[in-house]
């Protein structure tokens, strides 16, 4: 979220030019301190970088300066600042699936990040739909990795975002995303259950299957084969539960990993290189794709105002489309 989406008190000592970015703690997000809870939200800060926001920069919605080893509760809302940047460019064309006057849901493109990040700021959905509702309040309901393209949902109240989030907390939320992947499933429809949690992996936010015993949170996907191509499959999966990146480890879990994903289906150090803008011309030529081939395809819930079932469908994009027909796909 930004100033746009929840009134806070802008405090003196922070200079108005400044970043301002609002983050919401979840229930299942609650309890940890304030650097980590940091960390967990904006997991492509480094984690020095994230140490620096909270000692420095991190404060509550009243203007008052927070402690790093402040325990974070349910309901709150943290507010960071940090200094403009210049930023790299990304795609800010969004369409509007559907909006009526609580919600609004669009088809985030790949390549443009959900929130503001250490590296981005105008060029994030936030800021985005900021321009586009000037005058409203606009809340993001849940995320998509930045080169995740596909639906995204976002209430026009804090009173539907509450709402709206406890849903997707909830597991009320129905999801389905078609991804591209290599190799050829043996069966065409299964269920992958596997645990995950952090990796520990100096990539901060890479994931790894674990057991319960050792912490692994239980996560599980449906997967259904759609088109088999000559060396890879266009797949559909349905999460039952909403860990991070859950569907692309899960993918990789199985030995399908989602084509493009520099984390998954190949070397950390080629996601690492990806962020430092310094992949090479034989990485590239073995990703196929400049980003992972995961589309958010439909979301189905009960409107969070009227209670009636809502389906939202996003088309998939050009370049998923055009990589299938490369391969002898319809």
């Amino acid at each position: 979220m930004d100033e746009a989406t929840h009134p806070f008190t802008w405090p003196e000592e922070i200079p108005r030019d400044a970043v301002a970015t609002v983050l919401f703690v979840l229930k299942d997000r609650a309890g940890v301190r304030l650097d980590k809870f940091i960390v967990g939200e904006m997991p492509r800060l480094s984690r020095s970088r994230a140490a620096k926001i909270a000692k420095d920069f991190a404060f509550d919605d009243t203007g008052r300066k927070l402690s790093p080893a402040k325990i974070v509760r349910p309901g709150e809302h943290i507010v960071l600042f940090r200094l403009k940047w210049d930023e790299p460019e990304a795609p800010r064309d969004v369409a509007v699936l559907y909006e009526d006057d609580a919600i609004i849901a669009v088809d985030k493109p790949a390549g443009l990040p959900v929130h503001p990040t250490a590296r981005y700021l105008r060029n994030t959905l936030t800021a985005v739909l900021a321009e586009k509702y000037p005058a409203q309040l606009v809340h993001l309901c849940h995320r998509l990795d930045k080169e995740t393209s596909g639906v995204i949902v976002a209430a026009r109240s804090v009173e539907l975002e509450v709402k709206l989030k406890a849903a997707f907390a909830g597991r009320d939320v129905k999801k389905r995303y078609v991804a591209i992947v290599h190799g050829s499933p043996a069966e065409d429809a299964f269920v992958i259950d596997a645990p995950m949690a952090l990796a520990g992996h100096e990539v901060g936010v890479m994931m790894a299957i674990t057991p319960v015993e050792r912490g692994g949170l239980p996560s599980k996907t449906r997967v259904r084969v759609l088109e088999r191509l000559d060396r890879f499959t266009v797949v559909e999966c349905f999460p039952e539960t909403g860990r991070q990146h859950q569907i692309r480890l899960h993918l990789a879990h199985v030995r399908t990993p989602i084509v493009g994903d520099k984390l998954y289906a190949h070397s950390p150090s080629v996601f690492v290189a990806s962020l430092e803008d310094k992949l090479t011309d034989e990485m590239r030529a073995e990703l196929l794709l400049s980003r992972h081939a995961l589309h958010a395809a439909s979301i189905h819930f009960e409107h969070p105002k009227t209670g009636a079932p809502l389906s939202i469908e996003a088309p998939l994009p050009e370049d998923l489309r055009a990589f299938i027909a490369e391969h002898g796909g319809r």
